[in-house]
């Protein structure tokens, strides 16, 4: 209720245009320095290169804090929109979600496909002016705070030699911690673009300094990767390097072991748009070289029978450079930090685990050598492990649930509990688990509903009851003191019914134990739809998406060989070994953590999920997202 009237349809507020983006900008862009926005500029002159309309991009700063961004791609449309009558130049810099990116008809690869970068540009700067040449044809328009100053107008007499966009803004500085642009950021930015698209000339002109910086490179991974790690011991001295183009997609990778340790370049793109949290790419090209490797050192015999590698254990002294191209990108936020394309995990990591099996057998000493580095650092793994004490008595056997099958590990760092879906999965999961550090407790399928039940009344369920008993934590504490685990894994079947069983434990974990949520402990287990073979090679993918990447990549690589699908219909159709490689094991599984929205939104959809009341709600929610099932 409105604090001192009442609540009416009055006082919702409607923001229209751009005001969203005015109102909330930390939503559509990163508010610590306007480099984000120019960002945006330059990805769009970005998505013209990959289009192969462009070959020159240049960007200016000028004394008075403004920017300019120059390419030589087709230049914007000027004419007129069909439906809205306005040109095309007004709607992509007034109006979000607006763009020629959606559809792929006009770019195969995009960095932009939200329509609200150059928007968002237009709506956080005091001024911003736009020329393009098009037709042979100038046209200029301005923008002030975001709206139209001077509409559209062909400027006479001109008649430019070549095509292109040129954007000039002036960031507001009302809206970001610090006015002024980051030139060492910016610098490393145009220096990715040139480096990952080879041919482009990235031209930077300061004020006050007479002499532009420039960068092109014809073979811009490898030489960009031995620049960064220039006077630093690398294995391969040469980087292990490769690429594959599918249908949709396109991979390119080089990559270095560094055997003294010591800082490493780990830097990923998605169509030449930065990821530095990674993402789906990333833990395909991580997945790779992790099972090419160990593969190796087994047909070698280059390890001790109880040493076995994990990614940390490859990744610890890896340095890459990873670049992924694909048709529609999904990302988490619109300041595209992190990819979340299922297919791509598949795509890049069958790519390169292939590669870099074959490479490993074409050089074996120097693989020899990595595996000696990377063995070094499985060793002192285990050692570390080695020195954790075992669980003492205060947390005795006897005090804990007849069906937890506890493990070895008391490091909360390290140990993990799987809530599994019936007694037939939870045997599957107690022989393909860990025991050094994985529990594993079986549930009686669809626990009790413990939305609307209070902490109090929580003892009469027996279920929820072992579970607190087997975390180490009773429900409604506000404290971690005493916890067991520090992964807690809903695993359960990927159909509807395991859905259901998984939104319970979800609802029950942030209804009653709330900080193992905030705090990040809880997480959801993705098991695979799909069982992919051909010929000797095996893939698993979570859902359709993800199995047309790997289908996709077959048809990129050229095999002859027959592809046979199997689909599971839940758990109990996995072997042990299923279950272990694609739900369970560090190496190769996928975990989803569940994390705490700061609007709520985590709260609304269990409400609307699990609450008694809400019956005609789920009903309406579930004929809003039906065109979303997949059979």
């Amino acid at each position: 209720m409105a604090t001192g009237k009442r609540y009416q349809a009055s006082d919702i507020e409607i923001l229209s245009g751009l005001e969203p983006v005015r109102k909330r900008p930390g939503m559509f862009t990163d508010t610590s320095n306007p480099n984000h926005l120019l960002a945006e500029v330059v990805d769009n002159s970005v998505d013209e290169v990959l289009a192969g309309h462009a070959r020159r991009i240049e960007v200016v700063l000028h004394e008075d804090g403004s920017a300019t961004v120059t390419d030589d791609g087709r230049g914007m449309p000027v004419d007129l929109h069909p439906e809205h009558e306005v040109s095309g130049v007004e709607l992509i810099f007034s109006r979000l979600h607006t763009g020629a990116k959606f559809s792929g008809k006009n770019y195969r690869f995009a960095g932009g496909l939200h329509g609200v970068g150059v928007a968002v540009v237009n709506a956080l700067s005091s001024e911003l002016e736009v020329c393009i040449h098009r037709a042979g044809g100038a046209y200029r328009m301005s923008f002030a705070h975001g709206k139209p100053h001077a509409r559209l107008r062909r400027q006479r007499g001109v008649r430019p030699a070549r095509t292109g966009t040129m954007v000039r803004f002036k960031p507001a500085v009302e809206y970001f911690d610090s006015g002024s642009f980051s030139t060492p950021e910016l610098k490393r930015l145009l220096r990715a673009k040139a480096v990952l698209c080879p041919g482009l000339e990235v031209i930077l002109r300061e004020a006050g300094r007479s002499e532009p910086e420039r960068w092109c490179y014809e073979d811009g991974l490898a030489d960009y990767l031995r620049e960064s790690m220039r006077g630093t011991e690398l294995l391969p001295a040469e980087p292990f390097r490769g690429k594959l183009e599918g249908e949709r997609e396109i991979v390119s990778w080089a990559v270095h072991w560094l055997p003294e340790g010591g800082a490493t370049v780990t830097e990923s793109y998605v169509n030449l748009v930065p990821t530095p949290q990674g993402g789906t790419h990333v833990n395909g090209l991580r997945q790779g070289l992790t099972t090419a490797l160990r593969e190796f050192c087994e047909a070698r015999s280059l390890l001790p029978r109880r040493l076995r590698l994990t990614p940390e254990d490859v990744w610890q002294h890896c340095a890459y450079l990873l670049s992924v191209k694909l048709a529609e990108p999904m990302f988490t936020g619109q300041t595209k930090q992190r990819l979340a394309s299922r297919e791509c995990t598949a795509f890049v990591s069958g790519a390169t685990r292939d590669a870099f099996s074959h490479w490993l057998h074409g050089h074996v000493e120097m693989g020899e050598r990595i595996a000696a580095v990377v063995a070094g650092n499985a060793r002192r793994r285990l050692s570390e492990e080695q020195r954790v004490e075992r669980r003492g008595s205060a947390l005795s056997s006897s005090l804990l649930p007849s069906k937890l099958f506890d493990c070895a590990l008391q490091d909360i760092e390290r140990s993990e509990l799987f809530l599994v879906e019936g007694n037939s999965a939870g045997g599957s999961a107690q022989q393909a688990r860990d025991r050094h550090f994985q529990a594993v407790m079986a549930l009686r399928g669809k626990i009790l509903n413990t939305w609307e039940v209070s902490a109090a009344n929580l003892k009469q369920c027996r279920e929820v009851h072992d579970i607190s008993l087997a975390i180490g934590i009773a429900p409604g504490a506000t404290s971690l003191e005493g916890l067991r685990y520090g992964k807690i894994c809903i695993l359960a079947d990927a159909d509807s019914d395991g859905a259901h069983i998984a939104a319970l434990l979800c609802g029950l974990f942030l209804k009653h134990f709330r900080p193992l949520v905030s705090e990040g402990h809880v997480y959801v287990a993705m098991p695979p739809l799909y069982r992919i073979d051909t010929g000797k090679q095996v893939a698993y993918a979570m859902d359709e998406d993800e199995k047309q990447g790997v289908l996709g990549r077959i048809r990129a690589e050229g095999r002859r060989s027959t592809v046979q699908i199997q689909r599971f219909k839940g758990l109990g159709e996995m072997n042990p070994g299923q279950l272990r490689e694609t739900t369970m094991s560090p190496d190769t599984r996928r975990l989803v953590r569940l994390t705490l929205a700061d609007d709520g939104a985590a709260e609304q959809l269990l409400n609307m999920l699990l609450a008694r009341n809400r019956a005609q709600d789920r009903l309406s929610w579930l004929q809003d997202k039906a065109d979303l099932a997949r059979p």
